[in-house]
Order: structure tokens, then sequence, then C-alpha cells
């Protein structure tokens, strides 16, 4: 039997933010307060105009003859290296299936709490319902809520997750989980042609690859300016695929020294370029901070879902990328290795990248 790799470590088990604003409270308890993280620029969404929104990748444009040299141009020029951000449209998964997931998701936020504790997180695993990245108790939190699931390779999930949850939602996950492989895959496959890297290589590399999900959360607050979320940091994988579950807006990427608000498109997918990324492309490609902010009217629901190489994969710059003008930026690590030292730090902007970052000194 092959051992359950536990990608997410620990955290330390905290209130549900779901339970807690059902209060009705006038206040935002001390815990919660991150007021410092609202003082950076803001971009007012009225100010926004056509070079401020991000890229829209058009994926039947892509996959075409006809377009496709100019998409991926646009992909790599635009979305990976000018934004790190980019919004997935003509994806190929049907709005009625996306409805579905959904639905589901907000009904399996809504069962009762006697239900929920089935799935929550234990002192041993980060995996379940609660909250991330929780490593002392002085710790200021998020205003969030969040369900963490390791979904591929089937191996590695967590029996008293995955196998358990309710039906019709474990079937939906399922084929979700499938569909964003495969998407992952084809845009993986895509940037690895833009940058001239072998196909079957980086296919090897990610074929088996680690997939999971985060499932948010965010309740209104009263005070949604002392408030975050969740706070800046950049992804630590090598692709997140974010779906919007309801019309809430609250995600905001670092642009140019300032926040800027992203409205998703109808069943698009928000997709971004993660750490591993950045690391594998030798920095050609960047991870971009991001972060959600809560309203004091409306919850806001998403899922994530973030795909890295296999477990005992290496992730470090591409060889052929490595050159006497371009040395490697990033030291060499194989994946367990790298999410095992990720989980057990604080989630701060992109401090874990920086770690890995070698130091050419002239």
């Amino acid at each position: 039997m092959e051992e359950i790799f536990n990608p997410f470590g620990t955290s330390l088990l905290v209130p549900s933010v779901q339970e807690l604003a059902k209060q009705n409270l006038s206040t935002v308890p001390q815990r919660y307060i991150q007021s410092q993280q609202h003082e950076e620029i803001m971009v007012i969404s009225e100010e926004i105009n056509g070079n401020l929104e991000i890229p829209v990748i058009d994926m039947n444009r892509l996959l075409s003859e006809e377009y496709g040299p100019s998409e991926l141009s646009k992909l790599d020029l635009i979305a990976c290296k000018e934004w790190g951000f980019f919004q997935l449209v003509n994806h190929g998964v049907s709005s009625s299936f996306l409805d579905k997931v959904k639905l589901e998701i907000q009904d399996f936020f809504n069962l009762p709490m006697s239900k929920k504790n089935k799935f929550w997180q234990t002192p041993q695993h980060m995996e379940g319902f609660g909250q991330a990245f929780v490593v002392s108790e002085d710790q200021n939190l998020d205003w969030s809520d969040l369900f963490h699931i390791t979904t591929l390779p089937k191996h590695s999930r967590m029996p008293h997750l995955f196998p358990q949850l309710p039906l019709p939602f474990r079937d939906t996950l399922e084929l979700y989980s499938q569909k964003m492989k495969n998407l992952a895959m084809i845009v993986i496959a895509h940037m690895a042609k833009a940058m001239k890297i072998g196909e079957t290589d980086i296919r090897e590399l990610f074929e088996d690859g680690i997939q999971m999900m985060r499932m948010n959360y965010y309740p209104p607050s009263p005070q949604p300016e002392k408030v975050m979320g969740i706070t800046n940091h950049s992804d630590a994988v090598a692709l997140t695929i974010l779906l919007q579950i309801n019309e809430v807006e609250g995600l905001q990427i670092r642009k140019d020294g300032m926040w800027v608000p992203v409205t998703p498109l109808p069943n698009a997918f928000v997709v971004n370029v993660g750490d591993i990324m950045e690391i594998i492309t030798n920095g050609t490609y960047r991870s971009i901070e991001h972060r959600a902010t809560v309203n004091s009217e409306k919850e806001r629901l998403s899922i994530a879902t973030f795909y890295s190489p296999k477990q005992d994969g290496v992730i470090g710059p591409w060889p052929s990328l490595i050159t006497k003008q371009t040395p490697a930026q990033f030291n060499r690590i194989r994946t367990d290795e790298y999410f095992k030292n990720f989980f057990s730090r604080k989630l701060e902007g992109k401090s874990y990248r920086d770690a890995l970052r070698i130091e050419h000194h002239n």
C-alpha cells in the first residue's frame, strides 16, 4: 500500500467563520482584524479601463490551426509574462455542468455543523473544513472558511474525505476533477510550446500530477474594511484554475503596485501562473500576488483547483532555459519536499518562492 501523500501538512484548528457570521455581530473579533492590508492602493472598478482588465484567452482559438499561433503568442506575452493571470473562455466545460458544481458546493457549505464536523480538519491533517497556514495562536485570521482536499492522484485521497462526501456531490466532484486535469494539461502543454520546452518531457512531469482543490466561503463581515478574505499570497503550485461560484466579486491581483479587482466573465475560469511554473520557466512567467476581500452584504464562494507536478518529480528551472545569459534562478527540489516545506510556513506574499532563489553575486 502506498503511503498517503499528505501535501497539506497541519494547521492549528480555528472556529468556523461561517458560524461566527451568523451571530449578527456589529464588530469583528480582534483576531480577524487585518486593517493594514487595506491601506495599499486600490484601483476602484470605475477607474478600470481596457488596459487594466486581465487578458482573456479563447481555448477554441488556441486549438485552431488558423488562430492558434496568435492566441499562443497572446498566452505567452500578455497572459503569462505580463499579467500572470487570465480568463479562459470557450474551454469546453458546459455551463449546465458548471451550474451543477456551483449549486452543490453552496449546498455543501450550507450543511449543518453536525454533518460538517465529519469533514473538519484534525490536528494531524490540514485537509477538510477549516483554515490553512495557521501556525500560531496569536496569528491574525482570514475572514473565510475553506474546504481543502487532495483529489489526484486517487491513491492520495484521504479515506475520510473524498469517499465520504455526500452524493451527488462526490460524483460531480470526481467529474470536475477530471475535467480540470484535462484543462490544466492543455494549458501547460501550450505554455511549454510557447517556451519551446519539449512537450513530452513536460507531459511526463505533470501526467500523474498532484491536484488539490480549495473551496472558499467568504461570509459577509460587519467591518469589511478591517478583515481579509484571504491574505495576499502567490500560489505555490504550477497552475490554478478558479471558478467563481456566485456573482459576488472579491478577487484582487497586484499589478504595477496596485490592487486590481477581477471581474470574472460568466462561466469563464480565472487561471493563474503559480510559483512552480515561475521556477520551471526560470522566472520568465511570473506568479502574481493576489488576495480576496469581503463585503458587508453577501457571502462570496469560489473553488480553486491547483495542479502541480507528480510527487516524485523534480521542480527546477528547465535545463534548456539555463544559459550563460540566463543562469538558473532557483534551486532544484523534489515535489513532495517542496510542499512539505511550503505548508509548514505562514502564508506571506511570495516569501516561499524567494526562499528557493539562488543568490547570484557578481
